[in-house]
């Protein structure tokens, strides 16, 4: 979601127009246009951009790193915890993937991708994932995470990931006919954890 410039206030869809305005931000973009396919080929052949929030599974990522402090009842917000956070299950994404590379009739060959935001319809803050998670655990999660030390801990360039976010919907994900396995944070959670 690092394409889209962070916000507690507005929201972006796949059709979001934006530009550049960080090193990640940068990252995403050359990378989208990395990925692009020539325009002999393109024109046959159906491109997809999948643009994934925050992929939540049981073997790693970002679940992986945070299992330990909130089972130690030590989890909390990061930062303000007002911050968006855009959020998918990997078993959701993988479907998206899956589903974005279907033919359809509606979606023609194009030489210009077909991007679709890999999130959860769910519009979640750090805060309401941070109480669920410790309410799935049955743990508290009194402990916040002051964006300074984050900061300090991470450096500010890639802190910001974590203490600001974005309001992302995944629109024509949607629209496409995507049936989501785990569109809210309770069941994706529950899931994950196996409670």
């Amino acid at each position: 979601m690092a394409c889209y410039k962070p916000s507690l206030t507005a929201q972006y869809t796949e059709d979001s127009e934006w530009t550049p305005f960080d090193l990640l931000s940068r990252l995403v973009k050359e990378w989208e246009w990395a990925g692009r396919l020539p325009e002999t080929i393109a024109q046959n052949t159906r491109q997809v951009v999948i643009r994934p929030g925050v992929v939540l599974g049981r073997d790693g990522g970002a679940m992986k790193q945070m299992m330990t402090p909130f089972w130690l009842g030590l989890g909390g917000t990061l930062g303000s915890g007002r911050q968006p956070f855009p959020w998918i299950h990997v078993s959701d994404l993988a479907g998206i993937i899956a589903h974005a590379l279907e033919p359809s009739p509606n979606t023609p060959s194009s030489a210009v991708p077909q991007v679709y935001n890999g999130v959860a319809p769910a519009l979640n803050t750090n805060y309401e994932f941070t109480k669920e998670l410790g309410r799935v655990l049955r743990r508290p999660t009194v402990f916040p995470v002051p964006g300074f030390v984050i900061d300090a801990l991470m450096g500010s360039e890639r802190a910001v990931v974590l203490t600001q976010g974005q309001k992302v919907e995944p629109k024509r994900t949607l629209e496409s006919g995507f049936q989501y396995q785990y569109p809210d944070l309770n069941s994706a959670l529950r899931e994950i954890v196996g409670s």
